[in-house]
């Protein structure tokens, strides 16, 4: 869910300076995806034996229990489990998955569910994860390949060798559901339901931020290279006057950018 993503530091740097802070800045980026494609991908996944034994869950300095956290499985993995199976477990970490790796789950007394009523304590960390979504530097949709590479290039300066290619024939869109069971995915799901819709929103106003930036920045070298009309500035009337998003705009949308 997430991931750093650092600049590298200058290499012609002189042996003889003393470097007293870190060249290295560090940001949080993550990738989000339709909640029920990512959560028939991880069905697909465990079906296949793939487990998440090594992952301590750490939370508070200390792991869960195993009566907060209890197995889905007896045995070594899980493969083989059928869809329904995966969707009856309870404990099935992948419900919401997205919500809770990128939600503070501190707030809430981590894995114990005893600590807040279930409706307080999902409200908590919708909008924890709502809250780390905003605050980090990036983040894409895997459902828009070529809007993330964009903001991606934009936000850090950088350019990709080759385009991002949207890639549709998963395994997940291999999976044939009828209209119950996707609704019974959305409903294990609801919090990375609300997530994800959050997220496009989001994600569509910073790329159109981005995006009116960049033409705005067009139109003014384009109007550099011709002199005004006489007893009109170059600010007032015409393409170049497009508007910056308010300040309270700014802050709500690219915080921390």
């Amino acid at each position: 869910m997430g991931a750093c993503f650092v600049r590298r530091a200058p290499q012609h740097i002189p042996n003889n300076v003393l470097l007293v802070v870190a060249l290295k800045k560090f940001y949080y980026i993550t990738l989000l995806r339709d909640p029920v494609s990512r959560y028939l991908s991880e069905w697909r996944h465990v079906q296949r034996g793939a487990t998440w034994k090594t992952s301590l869950h750490m939370c508070d300095g200390r792991t869960p229990t195993p009566q907060e956290l209890p197995s889905c499985y007896e045995g070594s993995d899980w493969s083989g489990c059928t869809l329904q199976q995966f969707m009856d477990c309870p404990y099935n970490l992948a419900n919401n998955r997205q919500v809770r790796m990128l939600a503070d789950l501190s707030l809430v007394g981590c894995y114990n569910m005893s600590t807040l009523p279930e409706k307080k304590r999902a409200q908590i960390l919708l909008e924890s994860a709502k809250k780390n979504l905003r605050d980090m530097a990036f983040f894409g949709l895997t459902e828009f390949q070529r809007k993330t590479q964009y903001l991606f290039e934009r936000t850090f300066r950088l350019r990709f060798i080759r385009p991002f290619v949207q890639y549709n024939s998963t395994r997940a869109a291999g999976v044939d559901l009828d209209e119950g069971t996707i609704r019974h995915i959305e409903e294990l799901n609801e919090l990375d339901m609300r997530l994800y819709d959050y997220a496009k929103d989001l994600f569509q106003q910073r790329y159109m931020y981005k995006h009116m930036l960049e033409r705005r920045e067009q139109r003014m070298l384009l109007l550099r290279g011709r002199a005004a009309p006489h007893g009109m500035s170059r600010d007032e009337g015409g393409e170049g006057t497009a508007r910056l998003p308010t300040e309270d705009y700014m802050n709500q949308i690219v915080s921390g950018w």
